[in-house]
């Protein structure tokens, strides 16, 4: 029977592509979907229906999807990190050269001399005009990068190209992160240290509890006022109103960002783009494949890849039977479901299992096809949120 994906979104064909068509129904309706991809739609609790296995968006923030609620019902949600980067990267470096250079305003004065039909009379204007919109170099200013994962890496890479020196702040930074990160970025302790020290800085951070409203009035106080502050990574992690009288009273020069407000629109100290950070064909196409793979990967193997509420595992298949558990991390679970194998004289091939705060997940290769009366023996264990048989055939039937 092919798997249904419910699509809420306009997905690239590149990524649905990844779903052979005769394994997987692709519609924008099911009734009883076995999972769900998306990218902007704002998914509710309720929305989501009780066959649902799991859930992708092609793109790198879930602030649309009910995150809390698919943990505490068994299903992972995965994004695509990184599949967006080069796209933001180039947009940041737009925003650093607006915010260094009178682009802008000199592109909107010449726009006002259509009226002078006269050649020598309009390159005199311009050649008197043009020292208004003068700026300065990159090269030998101070980058402050705040966040420093696949985006943030990338803009640090691309700003020491640029001649700049580039200052970096993470405290979650992990490993592979720090693999990626070029050896000459340096490290600042606080996020203090970093905004005191920059010419210019630009934020990659995802919204979580801890971020939002992290660029506040603290923050602007300890800036150069000649500093600019580039946000192309989500609008609640500067405190509005902070930014606001930063920018009254001289303590910001400039903000640019990718997240119009009204209180923003027509400021000449601000530049605005419509939320185009991830607006290029070449990043759509990356998210989507991106997160039809993960999808995949999951529905057929239970692998999970790039989930932000669910631990990274993989295991390859050994078996022709594989059971996907999820419970609650707490001790002696794991212990109950092997036993209930046992019992059944049916034998573990391989296994693997990791945790992730309050919720653990198990892959456990088996031999021998479980009967449906095991899988529902394991659903009623205290602490067992879902359990899935993946592999060749239905359960089989009891005995008798």
């Amino acid at each position: 029977m092919a798997k249904r994906i419910l699509k809420l979104n306009q997905i690239s064909l590149l990524g649905l592509d990844r779903l052979p068509r005769d394994e997987y129904e692709i519609a924008s309706e099911f009734a009883q979907p076995d999972a769900i991809l998306l990218r902007s739609h704002k998914l509710q609790a309720e929305d989501i229906a009780d066959s649902v296995l799991a859930i992708a968006r092609a793109g790198a923030g879930v602030n649309n999807i009910p995150v809390d609620s698919c943990t505490a019902r068994g299903i992972p949600v995965f994004n695509t990190p990184g599949a967006n980067a080069n796209a933001v990267k180039e947009l940041v470096a737009v925003g650093l050269l607006l915010g260094s250079r009178g682009i802008i305003e000199g592109s909107e004065y010449v726009a006002t001399l259509k009226t002078l039909r006269d050649k020598a009379e309009l390159n005199q204007t311009l050649e008197a005009q043009k020292k208004r919109f003068k700026g300065n170099e990159l090269t030998g200013k101070t980058l402050g990068v705040v966040g420093l994962g696949a985006i943030g890496s990338m803009v640090a890479e691309m700003a020491l190209t640029l001649g700049m020196e580039v200052v970096g702040y993470d405290p979650a930074l992990s490993v592979d992160a720090a693999w990626r990160l070029p050896r000459e970025v340096r490290k600042a302790d606080t996020l203090s240290a970093l905004f005191s020290r920059s010419d210019y800085i630009t934020l990659h951070l995802p919204v979580l509890e801890s971020t939002i409203g992290m660029i506040n009035a603290d923050l602007f106080a300890v800036m150069q006022p000649h500093a600019c502050l580039l946000n192309f990574a989500r609008q609640e992690i500067v405190d509005e109103e902070a930014l606001v009288a930063a920018l009254d009273e001289r303590k910001l020069r400039k903000y640019i960002a990718d997240f119009p407000s009204p209180d923003l629109i027509g400021r000449s100290d601000v530049i605005l783009t419509p939320h185009i950070g991830a607006s290029t064909d070449e990043a759509e196409d990356n998210c989507a494949i991106m997160a039809a793979d993960q999808l995949r990967d999951f529905l057929e193997s239970g692998n999970i890849r790039n989930s932000v509420n669910f631990p990274a595992l993989h295991l390859e298949r050994v078996s022709g039977y594989r059971l996907a558990v999820t419970n609650t991390n707490v001790p002696r679970i794991l212990g109950s479901i092997l036993a209930l194998l046992a019992e059944q004289n049916i034998n573990v091939v391989d296994m693997l299992n990791k945790s992730r705060d309050e919720i653990a997940y198990n892959l456990i290769d088996i031999d021998t096809l479980p009967p449906e009366s095991l899988l529902e023996q394991m659903r009623q264990l205290e602490g067992v949120v879902n359990v899935r048989l993946i592999g060749n055939g239905k359960p089989a039937k009891d005995a008798g």
